[in-house]
């Protein structure tokens, strides 16, 4: 039976997704950081409605030997994943002059550390069976740049750049390694927005609404099906056509 793992697991576009993969019968590993009951309530929600295997395992992604002990500890359990989703990260709106240094490392750590750390973790196994994919959750942001989230903006376009740099290295193993760029989502992390913001914002977008959790995760498991076998080094920005 194929799994996935899949960091930031426990709600938002972690949890849809983990969905949409439970429904074509993937195990699930779901890594969460502080949403313990959460993550083990999805856990319990897709065993009984879809019958796959689902295993919790608490990490902080942004801590590299969290990271590796927890991708490790899933392949002795499992084996070698067929597909690894970096979908962990965090967010901060803040004038540039007001971010401290602090504030940036932590924002760099676990958006773009995280995506290294866990592909590092898992790549020694996906070259020795000479397949896998990887999936990188990015942001519209990581693309054009977002005023008031220059930290945020920095940290989403690192993982452009690891996703394109990576596939080159990796693809002669068979692995493919791709991005996801979200636009505005429906989640908790744009709960801090306004409802004449969001308003604003699903105004702005051609397709007048904002972007669905199930959007994104269509779009995370497309990247990781035979149906792209051969797409490698890309960037799918999903946001409506706002860009």
């Amino acid at each position: 039976m194929p799994y996935v793992i899949i960091t930031g697991a426990s709600r938002g576009i972690g949890a849809a997704t983990a969905k949409v993969f439970a429904q074509k019968g993937y195990d699930i590993v779901l890594n969460y950081c502080h949403s313990q009951q959460k993550a083990e309530d999805l856990a319990a929600f897709l065993r009984k409605e879809y019958h796959v295997q689902v295993l919790p395992m608490q990490a902080d992604v942004s801590n590299p030997k969290e990271a590796e002990t927890f991708i490790r500890s899933a392949m002795v359990v499992w084996g070698t994943p067929s597909v690894l989703v970096n979908n962990a990260g965090i967010a901060q709106q803040k004038l540039f002059t007001d971010i401290t240094w602090e504030e940036y490392q932590t924002m760099m750590n676990t958006n773009a550390g995280g995506v290294f750390s866990c592909c590092k973790a898992v790549l020694p196994a996906m070259i020795h069976v000479k397949k896998g994919a990887i999936v990188n959750v990015s942001s519209m942001w990581g693309v054009s740049g977002a005023s008031c989230e220059v930290h945020y903006s920095a940290s989403k376009a690192a993982v452009i750049g690891l996703t394109k740099a990576l596939a080159k290295e990796v693809g002669p193993s068979g692995i493919t390694v791709n991005c996801v760029a979200p636009g505005v989502i429906d989640t908790d992390m744009n709960g801090i927005l306004s409802q004449e913001t969001l308003n604003g914002l699903a105004e702005e977008t051609p397709l007048s609404r904002l972007g669905t959790p199930e959007d994104i995760a269509r779009a995370i498991y497309f990247l990781a099906s035979a149906d792209a076998a051969f797409i490698t080094g890309q960037v799918l920005t999903v946001d409506g056509g706002i860009l």
